[in-house]
């Protein structure tokens, strides 16, 4: 699937930049109504879903064990690497029975490449033995008997919720947080008061893809230090345009994953997924 740009996005986009920096758009954006703010959020997140229908968990995973196990390993690493070590884990223990059971150095040496590998295999370990214990060999669904689960918080816990059990939730990680404040949708930086702030913008049933969209969007347009703002194709509805490259051809140049024709970060990408799938552990990217 190419870039996307609506008509006249480029046009809009200037215009924006020109505006960006006068007071009076300044005073305008800090006087958006309750009203006004709902509805370019929910604009937002319609443009988003046109721009990624495809819009999925970058988790490799069969069933809501190994989300749970793949959602804490992500943390501080990239889901690539998560699902480039995973197959390896699975294949050695795929119930919670079996790594509730595992030793702790063998684990470690498999999921040494996600990194933070001894407080991690403690955490799985850990949540491994309270599901076969507390929990009848089975991952609860219920979001606070998931976040009693050692090294389980309520990103994990929505993550799992939202794509191994269907219930709509939040999912507030790094992307998700950096977007919404560059979208004015808040100015809040605790991940609870950033979930209890969105929730409020959206119904319940957009819940889930508003985050894969919008984790989506960060990956691969939106980034941190420079985003693709020539070749974003929401910049007439962002208040932030002018951070990164406006230059429509530079920007391309920013373009990753599939909008930039390099491989995702699943091996096995749902069916609609346009882009590559992600090599395996060792192989050429």
């Amino acid at each position: 699937m190419g870039e996307r740009a609506p008509a006249g996005a480029a046009k809009a986009a200037n215009k924006a930049k020109k505006e960006s920096g006068s007071p009076s758009s300044v005073k305008a954006a800090k006087q958006e109504s309750r009203t006004a703010l709902v509805r370019r959020a929910r604009r937002i997140n319609r443009e988003l879903a046109e721009v990624y229908p495809y819009a999925h968990p970058e988790l490799d995973f069969e069933n809501p064990f190994e989300l749970l196990v793949a959602t804490v390993l992500s943390a501080q690493t990239t889901d690539l690497r998560v699902n480039q070590t995973t197959p390896a884990l699975f294949a050695a223990y795929p119930t919670p029975e079996d790594m509730a059971a595992a030793d702790p150095e063998a684990l470690e040496q498999i999921i040494r490449p996600t990194g933070f590998f001894r407080a991690k295999a403690k955490s799985l370990i850990g949540l491994s033995t309270a599901i076969r214990d507390r929990f009848g060999g089975e991952v609860p669904g219920r979001i606070e008997d998931l976040v009693s689960l050692p090294g389980v918080g309520r990103k994990t816990a929505h993550v799992v919720l939202g794509n191994a059990f269907g219930r709509p939730g939040i999912t507030v990680d790094t992307h998700f947080g950096r977007l919404v404040r560059r979208w004015k949708w808040t100015e809040a930086t605790d991940p609870e008061k950033v979930e209890a702030e969105i929730c409020a913008l959206f119904p319940k049933s957009e819940w889930t893809m508003l985050s894969h969209r919008v984790i989506f969007h960060g990956r691969r347009i939106c980034h941190s230090r420079k985003p693709a703002c020539g070749a974003c194709p929401i910049a007439p509805l962002c208040p932030s345009y002018g951070e990164g490259e406006t230059d429509p051809e530079k920007a391309k140049k920013l373009l990753k994953y599939e909008k930039g024709g390099k491989p995702g970060q699943r091996l096995k990408p749902p069916p609609d997924y346009p882009g590559l799938p992600a090599p395996p552990l060792g192989g050429d990217a």
